[in-house]
């Protein structure tokens, strides 16, 4: 009689990391929907079609996975993107988000869970760090860290606005048309003040 062998390791290597890419994609999706202190364990395994104990196997805790998600999203967007296009990049992934794929959700993320418990704060404080140092370059002013989180306030203020509060016209307007309006008024915050006109 013959038994059952164990799959080989290059196959249990294969379900390891697909089983893993899964709980990451559901904490993405849950985290940006219900926030991070909304969002349980339980659900983050049911959603991804796994027993919850592989999630504490894989990352540890909650806390662990929610800083894997923004690694691979937030962070990982700011390592592959020129700063000059970074503001770009985030609006224009918050303004056409698939309900598939891998695509980026940590500004979502972040909005939803930011100042809700002690437990997310430092994760999500280095990711609007990195945004604002990576953009405070973009002008030449003496006063670049604020305009860079002024830059910030604004991209999240429309992230609110159209993804959490879902306003409209904002909610439903064309992505395109939404980044023509933004980035060709956001151009006047990178430049440089004339002399006289303050930043000195």
């Amino acid at each position: 009689m013959e038994t059952a062998s164990a799959p080989p390791p290059e196959e249990r290597r294969r379900d390891a990391a697909a089983t893993r890419r899964r709980l990451l994609e559901a904490a993405r999706d849950l985290f940006a929907e219900r926030g991070y202190e909304g969002t349980t364990v339980r659900g983050i395994a049911a959603r991804a079609g796994v027993n919850q104990a592989l999630l504490f196997r894989y990352f540890g805790s909650k806390r662990g996975l929610l800083t894997e998600v923004v690694a691979l999203g937030g962070l990982e967007q700011l390592r592959a993107t020129p700063p000059e296009e970074l503001f770009e990049t985030a609006l224009r992934s918050m303004l056409t988000r698939s309900t598939e794929g891998p695509e980026d959700r940590s500004l979502e993320v972040y909005l939803r869970s930011v100042g809700r418990g002690d437990e997310a704060a430092g994760t999500l404080r280095e990711m609007g760090e990195a945004y604002q140092s990576a953009l405070a370059g973009l002008s030449g002013a003496p006063d670049g860290a604020l305009r860079a989180d002024l830059a910030m306030a604004w991209l999240l203020g429309i992230g609110l606005m159209r993804t959490v509060v879902a306003r409209e016209p904002l909610a439903g307007a064309d992505p395109d048309e939404v980044c023509r309006l933004v980035l060709g008024t956001l151009g006047h915050l990178w430049a440089e003040p004339k002399p006289g006109e303050g930043g000195e």
